[in-house]
Order: structure tokens, then C-alpha cells, then sequence
């Protein structure tokens, strides 16, 4: 059995718990009541949870601090005391493994362990564990550990990089989120790829004529449906004021053009089903077998293709009004 003494000592000697600063007074309270004692209180006042969870000779927490009680909204103490495995009902499915490779001692216990439990409202939150694996003779019988709630943390950090990714007014991928795909598929990733560079016409005699608020509404309606065909290999992004580019990764020249046809199509049908506002944009295409070094060459003839298209449609209607 993992003693009491050992398992607060073991903590602090893992310095695991920053909070507890005894310094040099330890040295002389090592082994009294009064040390246990404040140590005791310490840990049992902690915000952050702290538990001693025993391997062998068999699976039992030894300690579990009462902070759980308020970081997972329910008090699940009597069951956690009972039911060894109580911590995999409650573990996100993705993070089942990182608790099974903890409590069998094979993990690397010198970096945090970043977790998701579920509590009493059904959400999963994000935790940041530290653990120190408890030796005996040389043995692995246990962890102890403190868990700290990081889900705000976490939140914030997914915003601020939802922000640096993706394009205010559309709330599709950027400029940015566009180049750092670019430079993958052009130095890091060999695949066959496909760029499709479109270009809003008229924005600027919207902004002029009917203000940008109207123009704003034409980008966001155009972002949409460009974003439609958003997946998992395929990254719709605002590069510019009215300028957007698909990559479409693992593309063949045949799936590339019949997105490029089936976004005319789209452009089309959306205009003779709304009136207030009309989408008009000119569209090129280019494609290569290997993304490798061929990204800029490709935007470049996307971009040429795109001009041609947009001549090609002033023509039309210059024919049209003769």
C-alpha cells in the first residue's frame, strides 16, 4: 500500500505541486505531525485536483482531493473509491489511451498530460495533467498526480487561432491559413493539386454606386457559396478584397473541372433565386500531377486563366449591348 507520508512527499519531491513552497523549514518539520498536518490542509484546499492512484497490488485510489467535486459539478467520490476504472466512464474517447498508458507506466511523465473529462452537464472540458510514476524497489505500483482546469484556456487559444486563420467578414480561411497551405503542398506534401482563382466583377461599382454595405453583402454571398465545397482537401479562402482561391488537394484534371462547372452552374441558379443581390465572378483553373516546387506556377496560371475568363465575359456583354 502506498503510504500517506510518501505520497505527500512524493509529490513534492516530483515537484508537481508549485503551490506548496516549504523551503528550508521542511528539512526541519520532516516526519512530525505538524509537517502532515499543513501539508494535509495544502492539498485538501488546493483548487487544482490531487490524487494518488494505486497499480499494484491492485487498482484503487488511495487519495482524490475534494476540488473535483467543483470542477466537474457532481461529487463523484464514493464512486471513484469504488470503482477503480470510474476515470475511463468519464474520459474523451480520443484520450482513452493516454489514461491507460499512465496508469501502466508507459508514458513520459515529464510533460504535461493534456486530457478531456466529461462532467456532470455531459460537456467535456480540457485538463492539464502533471503525474510522477510511484517506484517501489523499482517497480511501477502507481501515479499521483495534480489536474488542472485549462478549459478556458483552451478556448481562448482555439479562438485566437480561428481568428489568425480565417477572414473576418466571411468567416472563411484568409490570406494567411491560404499561403501556409500553399507552402505545405509546395515543400512538405507531394500531392496532384488543383487551384481555382476567383474574381468578384463589379465590387468596386457596387461600393461605388450602392455602398459597401451592399458589397459586403456580394462577398459574403459569394464566400458562401464557394464554401460549399469546402472538405477536408479542399480550402476555400478570401485572398484579397475580391479575390478567393480553392487549392483542391489530390485533385485529377477531371474532378478539377467539374468543380470549376459546377460553380458556374451554382453562380447561376443562385442568381435566378435572388434578386437583392447578384453574384458574378470570373474563375481560372490550373492543375499539375506534383504540388512539389509547382504551387506559385499554378497560381500564376490560375490567375492568367481567370483574367482570360473575365475578358472573354466583357466581351459578351459588350457584344450583347451592340
Amino acid at each position: 500500500m502506498i503510504g500517506w507520508f510518501s505520497f505527500f512527499s512524493g509529490l513534492l519531491g516530483g515537484g508537481i505541486i508549485s503551490l506548496i513552497v516549504l523551503g528550508n523549514k521542511m528539512l526541519k518539520w520532516k516526519g512530525t505531525y505538524n509537517e502532515k498536518k499543513k501539508i494535509s490542509q495544502l492539498v485538501e484546499t488546493s483548487k487544482d485536483i490531487i490524487y494518488c492512484y494505486q497499480v499494484k497490488p491492485e487498482k484503487k485510489f488511495q487519495y482524490l482531493s475534494p476540488s473535483i467535486k467543483t470542477i466537474l459539478g457532481t461529487n463523484p467520490m464514493q464512486e471513484a473509491y469504488s470503482n477503480p476504472n470510474w476515470l475511463f466512464d468519464i474520459i474523451h474517447p480520443d484520450d482513452y489511451n493516454l489514461l491507460q498508458n499512465k496508469i501502466n507506466g508507459k508514458m513520459d511523465y515529464s510533460k504535461p498530460i493534456i486530457q478531456r473529462w466529461k462532467n456532470s452537464k455531459g460537456k467535456y472540458i480540457w485538463l492539464e495533467e502533471n503525474a510522477t510514476p510511484i517506484l517501489e524497489n523499482g517497480e511501477f505500483i502507481g501515479v499521483q498526480g495534480i489536474v488542472r482546469n485549462i478549459d478556458e484556456k483552451i478556448k481562448l487559444q482555439h479562438e485566437l487561432e480561428y481568428q489568425i486563420a480565417h477572414d473576418p467578414l466571411t468567416k472563411i480561411y484568409n490570406r494567411a491559413y491560404f499561403q501556409k497551405q500553399m507552402k505545405k503542398y509546395n515543400e512538405q506534401k507531394n500531392v496532384s493539386v488543383a487551384i481555382l482563382l476567383c474574381d468578384l466583377d463589379g465590387l468596386k461599382y457596387m461600393n461605388d454606386y450602392f455602398g459597401h454595405e451592399q458589397g459586403d453583402s456580394f462577398i459574403i454571398a459569394s464566400a458562401k457559396l464557394l464554401n460549399y465545397y469546402s472538405t477536408s482537401e479542399i480550402i476555400v479562402a478570401r485572398i484579397g478584397g475580391d479575390e478567393f482561391a480553392i487549392i483542391m488537394a489530390n485533385a485529377t484534371m477531371e474532378s478539377a473541372q467539374n468543380l470549376y462547372n459546377d460553380l458556374h452552374k451554382d453562380i447561376v441558379q443562385y442568381n435566378e433565386n435572388n434578386v437583392s443581390v447578384k453574384i458574378s465572378m470570373s474563375i481560372g483553373l490550373s492543375f499539375a500531377e506534383d504540388s512539389y516546387g509547382q504551387m506559385e506556377h499554378l497560381l500564376g496560371l490560375a490567375d492568367q486563366h481567370m483574367y482570360k475568363n473575365k475578358k472573354q465575359k466583357k466581351r459578351k456583354r459588350l457584344l450583347v449591348e451592340c
